[in-house]
């Protein structure tokens, strides 16, 4: 009986390593889908970033047009020529970068202001996927 235990132990030897090498490649796999996970949230996080700094823009815009009703009546806020407009422009420039743009549509009280952005950055891509410029936008309509 003795004679037999010893042949059963010298028929298990390495099993043990192999399967602690099976181990580490099931937490490999594990872990770099963890790390393609992170990457897509980062990415999610830094479009809604931009999406919310658009909307903040956009209201930003509306707020002046309602406090000086007679320059946006006049068309200041329509070209980036006015002070408070050239401003805004400036600012839609450092929050949401390069490319980024302003548009004020009026027909009389009614205003449409669309910003747009270059969303490229977080765009979720295929592996062959072209990196091409994709843009965003953010439409806000009001009456003043």
């Amino acid at each position: 009986m003795i004679s037999d235990l010893g042949n059963c132990r010298s028929s298990e030897k390495g099993a043990s390593l192999i399967e602690v090498m099976v181990a580490v490649v099931i937490i490999s796999i594990g872990l770099l889908a963890v790390a393609g996970l992170q990457a897509v949230a980062l990415k999610s996080n830094n479009g809604s970033y931009l999406r919310s700094q658009a909307t903040f823009l956009a209201y930003d815009l509306a707020d002046r047009m309602r406090a000086a009703p007679d320059s946006a009546l006049n068309g200041d806020y329509n070209n980036g020529q006015g002070g408070d407009r050239a401003q805004w422009d400036a600012q839609v420039l450092n929050l949401l970068g390069p490319g980024a743009t302003g548009l004020v549509a009026r027909n009389n009280r009614q205003v449409t202001i669309t910003v747009r952005w270059n969303n490229s950055r977080d765009r979720i891509r295929a592996a062959n996927d072209v990196d091409q410029a994709t843009f965003d936008s953010f439409t806000y309509q009001m009456e003043f």
